[in-house]
């Protein structure tokens, strides 16, 4: 296989820029304790076992003039209550406008629950003390500012990304659990179904990366992205941070800097995997045993910007700059019909009030979401780092969407999941296809329109930053 990287650089350094260039980075442990709630399926898990620690990954940058902060902590999704709080506490005890944080979830679907999905609930305890986390992990980072040099880079890693939405032989895709009958494309079809026609988008295998050394050279934090959902294939009841944190560990392995002081951290943010993950549904994938996969794409995301990274020319003066702005979206609510429909199909649960079935599921879904306003407010950014530019999205961003943002903007990389948590981001095209990640739930219920909406929000934002 043959890798394809760019070296992007062009942070230029200016004679009268007088200002000392600086970065810091830290961790902050949020793993919860056995026997809370695991999110990320139709059933509430519960934890048993703590594979690998969970964390908040914080990046600090400062020119001089402006600080901006990275944080990706390992969690399925976090409300926008958790991070503002955080932000709140950092603002409160440093100065740092809220604004000038960036903070996402990873998505790996065993980490402790943070936000109500499907039928897991958070502890309102743990909620707090992964909002304390992070702003400790944040004023670490602060604290951890040095003389520092940075850089940019991509490279492409196309082996580990596959569509999970595909296209099916006529009659063979049954109704929805809402009763449509009109559904296109199915959501993880199945390996080697006889029924599979063809995907029904494409994938982004572009890993890119912000990497930033110590003025002598030293590697400080490398802060990664790709559009890969996430991999899976835990222990059951296992507490881990999936591939993300995995790629963490390796990229600070490769680099050397397992034992240095402050130690490096490595970062991989969840980019635009709406519909993306890492089944090869044409079955060109060994069975492996648990985190078997996880390793593999790990160290092979790892290895690749790696090798990209000998390319990467790091200066010290990068001017910073960040924009934000709200929008609002509407929301797809059930009519009083629909709701007392779906609470009929609840009283047919024999384990109620938990549910069964997933026509008991989404019944629940839909007597839930009645209770939701037709409207909410989501925050759109974008942090400008030299020439590069990041933008965060508060939802599971399809990769068409992150696709187009970089065929208009290049350098430039997305940021799922981030500041808040409003449910998958299909464009108004998926949305006419179908498939599970347009089923209403809390999980899914933005207005057809939220792609186009959300796409000239941050136009007007790449505009402010000109």
């Amino acid at each position: 296989m043959k890798l394809r990287f760019i070296a992007c650089f062009v942070f230029a350094t200016s004679a009268l820029h007088a200002a000392e260039f600086r970065a810091g980075a830290a961790t902050s442990n949020i793993t919860p304790e056995l026997g809370s709630s695991i999110n990320g399926g139709f059933q509430d898990g519960k934890a048993a076992f703590i594979h690998d620690e969970l964390n908040a990954r914080c990046l600090a940058l400062d020119d001089g003039k402006t600080k901006l902060v990275f944080v990706v902590a390992d969690s399925c999704v976090i409300g926008r209550g958790i991070f503002d709080e955080a932000k709140k506490m950092v603002n409160e005890a440093t100065g740092l406008p809220m604004e000038n944080m960036m903070m996402s979830a990873t998505h790996s679907h065993s980490c402790g629950t943070l936000q109500a999905v499907g039928q897991s609930e958070p502890n309102p305890i743990y909620q707090r003390f992964v909002a304390r986390r992070i702003a400790d992990g944040v004023r670490r980072a602060l604290n951890n500012l040095v003389p520092a040099k940075i850089g940019h880079g991509s490279v492409d890693v196309p082996w580990q990304v596959f569509n999970r939405r595909w296209k099916m032989k006529p009659g063979s895709i049954l109704p929805t659990p809402l009763g449509v009958t009109t559904d296109q494309v199915k959501m993880n079809p199945g390996i080697n179904n006889p029924n599979l026609v063809e995907p029904a988008g494409p994938t982004d295998p572009q890993v890119s990366f912000i990497s930033v050394q110590t003025a002598e050279g030293k590697p400080l934090a490398l802060l990664a992205n790709y559009s890969l959902h996430y991999v899976g294939g835990v222990g059951p009841g296992h507490i881990s941070a999936d591939y993300f944190g995995a790629f963490a560990v390796r990229i600070g392995e490769l680099l050397g800097v397992e034992q240095q002081e402050p130690a490096f951290v490595g970062i991989m943010s969840n980019g635009t995997s709406g519909d993306i993950n890492n089944i090869d549904f044409r079955g060109g994938q060994a069975k492996e045993a648990p985190y078997g996969r996880i390793k593999i794409v790990a160290n092979d995301v790892a290895q690749a910007v790696a090798n990209a990274l000998k390319s990467v020319k790091h200066s010290d003066s990068a001017p910073l700059a960040v924009a934000q702005k709200e929008i609002t979206l509407g929301l797809r609510i059930p009519t009083p019909d629909e709701v007392e429909k779906a609470r009929e199909v609840m009283k047919q649960s024999k384990l109620f009030p938990r549910m069964e079935t997933m026509e008991q599921v989404y019944a629940r879904e839909t007597v839930l979401l009645a209770d939701f306003p037709k409207e909410v407010s989501a925050p759109l950014q974008i942090m400008k780092i030299g020439d590069l530019h990041v933008s965060a999205i508060p939802a599971e961003v399809f990769v068409e969407i992150g696709l187009e943002l970089k065929k208009r903007h290049s350098p430039t990389f997305s940021v799922s999941l981030a500041n808040a948590y409003h449910g998958y981001l299909p464009t108004p095209e998926h949305h006419k296809l179908g498939g599970y990640e347009t089923w209403r739930a809390r999980s899914s219920c933005l207005e057809v329109d939220a792609s186009t909406k959300i796409i000239a929000g941050l136009e007007e934002l790449f505009e402010r930053l000109k």
